[in-house]
């Protein structure tokens, strides 16, 4: 009964119930509504003065990257040389060879020597003289599509073969190259390769227009892996890292830069080459983030000196020292308020005739003033030897002045920079296309040989890693025939040798060392590099 009471009741008062239900529901909404539109409105006061952020569209870096890498790329070489190390020649068993005149090849190695003052090349078997042959890694860059390319001169010194392999030549091919010129004072070179084709060439750029922290790219053949490219930033400009070359005055970078980053170029974002690659500072010759590019605009003025007639640098010096580091005390004590004092003259320079003298302290050149080493250094350098020069100078606390003829640099100091006075410098491979040394038979040789007078040149030596040696020439063989043309003298020889150029078949008609008439005569080919 009371609960048929109680449904009777909530029959009789629903509408009751469901109009308390929805007005508490509709009344929640309300609610939630202020609350929501009074916090919208406080984020809204709180953004209308920020300026909305962005997203750049991804372009910079990694596209101005890969067309300049595109770009650089096929004129950027790997260049491979071949030297050979002299050692001393022991003998076996404490004996003369001379004493050899049965077994072998010793009565024949005895006439070489007397003609030849000694063994040398890769003639006899069994022979060689104990040399070790070397083989390095570099790089360089095509400043010309002639086929001209800068490296360092420490890739291509003292080697007797240079080989250079351009990024589309298929593998294996490999390109000799000559040595145009070198330049020790900024460890540059000029070498070149004869293609009958123009070669991709790199455009130089102003090292001077560059900042530290402007971003560049290097690239090259570390570690001979070819075209390998890096990235990184100028970190210093006007680094001098080697005392005593005070024309060596570098761009320093966090681009990595290895063993075989040599030569190659240091990049700038227009696509222009800024700088050469020339060292590391490393305590384990790899790279440890601290490299060194020599300026372009350094390259360009060594470049231009070393393609011209006499393919050296020349620059102007008048035979003095001084301080690198400058000294305040020194200035004070030789009474001049600023220039260079000389430390030291030269016997018989320039300066020396001129009648400077220790403790004279330069001031101007021509009339304009100068006041650091490095001023001075520039205006006598940049003027060719044998022009004449006005200096005033400070002695005593008098001004004077004086003038002096310019000399070369090269000789006035060439036992300190290691160079020969003539330009003779044996650190530069004297190039040919065979890699051979060849004398004119005399009567006595020739009659010794069984051979008629006046034919032929003999082998006197052959370049390791030279197309005579890789198509088996030794010392001692006779070329009787190059191509067909006969040649009896020095002369000849190198006329038929300069005429050849790469990719050209070349025959020898050889009488083999040891030979005689009854064994004839053999063919020795091959085709050209």
């Amino acid at each position: 009964m009371d609960s048929q009471a109680i449904w009777v009741r909530l029959k009789t008062h629903r509408w009751v119930y469901s109009f308390s239900i929805v007005a508490t529901l509709a009344l929640g909404i309300l609610i939630g509504t202020v609350v929501s539109s009074g916090v919208k409105g406080k984020e809204g006061q709180k953004s209308s003065d920020a300026t909305p952020l962005s997203v750049p569209a991804p372009q910079q870096l990694s596209n101005a990257f890969s067309q300049i890498a595109k770009q650089l790329g096929p004129s950027v070489v790997n260049i491979n040389t071949e030297s050979t190390i002299k050692t001393q020649r022991r003998r076996r068993g404490g004996q003369n060879p001379d004493d050899d005149d049965n077994g072998g090849n010793g009565g024949m190695d005895d006439f070489f020597n007397h003609f030849f003052g000694g063994p040398g090349g890769q003639g006899g078997p069994g022979g060689g003289d104990g040399s070790i042959r070397e083989r390095s890694l570099g790089s360089g860059v095509i400043v010309d599509s002639k086929g001209y390319i800068v490296t360092n001169r420490h890739v291509v010194e003292k080697a007797d073969r240079i080989r250079v392999r351009l990024q589309d030549d298929p593998p294996g091919v490999q390109h000799d190259a000559k040595v145009i010129g070198v330049d020790s004072e900024t460890d540059l070179a000029v070498i070149k390769i004869d293609l009958d084709r123009p070669v991709p060439s790199a455009k130089l750029g102003n090292s001077d227009g560059m900042q530290v922290g402007d971003w560049v790219l290097a690239i090259g053949s570390p570690f001979g892996q070819v075209g390998t490219v890096t990235a990184g930033i100028v970190s210093a400009k006007g680094r001098d890292i080697v005392p005593g070359r005070q024309f060596q005055t570098f761009i320093q970078t966090d681009a990595a830069i290895n063993p075989g980053n040599s030569g190659g170029p240091l990049v700038n974002m227009s696509g222009e080459v800024i700088g050469i690659n020339t060292a590391i500072l490393s305590e384990t010759n790899a790279y440890a983030g601290v490299g060194f590019s020599l300026p372009s605009n350094t390259v360009v003025q060594v470049y231009n000196q070393l393609i011209g007639p006499e393919h050296r640098v020349a620059r102007g010096s008048i035979g003095i020292q001084f301080d690198a580091v400058e000294n305040p005390a020194i200035t004070r004590v030789y009474g001049a308020g600023s220039g260079i004092t000389v430390a030291s003259v030269v016997a018989g320079s320039p300066a020396d005739q001129a009648g400077l003298k220790v403790g004279d302290t330069i001031t101007t050149v021509d009339g304009k003033k100068v006041t650091k080493g490095t001023e001075l250094v520039a205006e006598i350098a940049a003027r060719k030897p044998g022009a004449k020069v006005q200096l005033g100078f400070l002695r005593n606390g008098k001004m004077q002045d004086t003038t002096v003829t310019i000399a070369d640099r090269a000789k006035l100091f060439a036992a300190r920079l290691n160079e020969d006075d003539s330009g003779n410098d044996e650190s530069t491979p004297k190039q040919s296309k065979f890699g051979i040394t060849v004398r004119k038979l005399t009567p006595e040789m020739a009659d010794r040989l069984d051979l008629p007078s006046g034919k032929g040149v003999i082998v006197q030596d052959v370049k390791p890693g030279s197309f005579a040696e890789d198509i088996n020439v030794g010392r001692g063989d006779v070329i009787l025939e190059v191509n067909k043309q006969p040649v009896n003298s020095e002369e000849e020889f190198a006329k038929v040798e300069s005429s050849m150029k790469s990719g050209q078949d070349v025959v020898f008609l050889v009488r083999p060392r040891g030979s005689t008439r009854q064994d004839g005569t053999i063919f020795m080919a091959g085709t050209l590099q």
